[in-house]
């Protein structure tokens, strides 16, 4: 599963310190990518590389780290330099002030990263170059999901999950729900990352308060705050993926907000629990490559091989997030066919995260939320 996201990033001026090593990183690494690269005549099809088209190059991919990363080595980039012959090592967790400061030392030596989906369209353009679509086929990606500077890594969902055992008749099935402490009274697990507000309890906390899905944005954050307040006394707070199924395993809490993998993982160890999927929230991770990359081309062939159905197949069966490729036929078992937030008529029951206010405005929410952690 997937291990916590990284704190956005403080200032972008990077110590003295910190710019002196990592120009002597960039002395130290491999040259640029030859010049030339033949990737093929015609339009490019995700999932393919021409082989051995980039003998000679050498590259970095970075993710997050743990079994998340594993897989993604596994079903795609491990492939990739097997058929494209570039040396490719894999370096992690993504690092955001990292990022940012190889930019600003013109010395990047990572090249395609894992991030937010959210922090990646905020970077477009500075920290993270665009995309170029005629080395990326992105036909078999569902419609929304492309960004001029990122395509996903995969997808999943911020989901309610609720206690078989605690509401065995009439189980909480929506927001409104979650919220209801006379109906449903019990412990909820909710995110509760400072100085990171993320999608999620805002987006719950006005769906329960009466907001139609099609008008939450912008968010009206003080009246998601007041509604949140009236739970807060039953909240168990927690801050990465694994506190999350450690919750629904032990049986702390009796309902919670969590990502559909973390459900699926507490689930599969013979948790008692299940989800509803009234008004889920789809959440994705993102590919972009790092401006200033000495590697482009070779960064761009490893993204469209990265969106084939095959290793989008194999990466949601090592993982269990869900694919990013519409043709994509992974082998599950039918608990792992039930967390899956691509399944027939799942889109439907989605409410909606509006990923470029969330990036435009994610910065200016971080005291508040901070604040209210900290109880106002």
């Amino acid at each position: 599963m997937r291990p916590p996201r990284p704190r956005p990033p403080g200032p972008r001026r990077a110590a003295p310190a910190a710019l002196a090593a990592l120009l002597l990183t960039a002395a130290c690494a491999p040259p640029a990518e030859p010049a030339g690269i033949d990737l093929g005549s015609g339009p490019p099809r995700a999932g393919t590389v021409r082989p051995g088209a980039l003998e000679g190059t050498a590259m970095t991919f970075v993710s997050y780290g743990g079994s998340y990363q594993k897989g993604q080595e596994d079903a795609a980039v491990h492939p990739f330099a097997e058929e494209s012959g570039a040396r490719v090592v894999t370096d992690g967790p993504t690092d955001y002030a990292k990022i940012a400061a190889q930019v600003e030392a013109d010395a990047v030596t990572w090249d395609v990263v894992d991030t937010d989906a959210i922090w990646g369209e905020a970077h477009c353009g500075d920290l993270l170059m665009p995309l170029d679509f005629t080395a990326i086929d992105t036909s078999g990606v569902p419609e929304g999901l492309v960004g001029e500077c990122t395509v996903p890594a995969m997808q999943y969902g911020m989901v309610l999950t609720y206690s078989t055992e605690a509401y065995p008749e009439d189980p909480p099935t929506t927001w409104a729900d979650f919220f209801d402490t006379d109906a449903y009274p019990g412990k909820r697990g909710i995110g509760g990352i400072p100085n990171d507000p993320a999608p999620g309890p805002y987006e719950a906390a006005l769906l329960a308060d009466g907001v139609d899905p099609a008008d939450l944005y912008p968010l009206d954050v003080p009246r998601a705050q007041d509604r949140l307040d009236t739970v807060r006394d039953d909240l168990v707070f927690w801050e990465t993926g694994a506190e999350q199924q450690q919750l629904l395993e032990s049986g702390e809490v009796d309902m919670a907000m969590v990502w559909s993998g973390r459900a699926y993982a507490a689930v599969d160890n013979g948790a008692p629990y299940t989800v509803s999927w009234d008004q889920w929230l789809p959440v994705m991770d993102s590919l972009g490559v790092v401006k200033g990359t000495r590697n482009p081309r070779s960064a761009m062939a490893m993204i469209n091989y990265y969106l084939g159905a095959d290793q989008q197949a194999r990466l949601t069966e090592l993982t269990s997030y869900s694919p990013v490729h519409t043709g994509a036929r992974p082998d599950l078992d039918a608990t792992a066919e039930r967390f899956m937030t691509t399944a027939p008529g799942r889109a439907e029951q989605a409410a909606p995260v509006d990923r470029e206010w969330w990036s435009a405005n994610q910065q200016d929410l971080v005291q508040g939320w901070s604040s209210w952690l900290a109880g106002r």
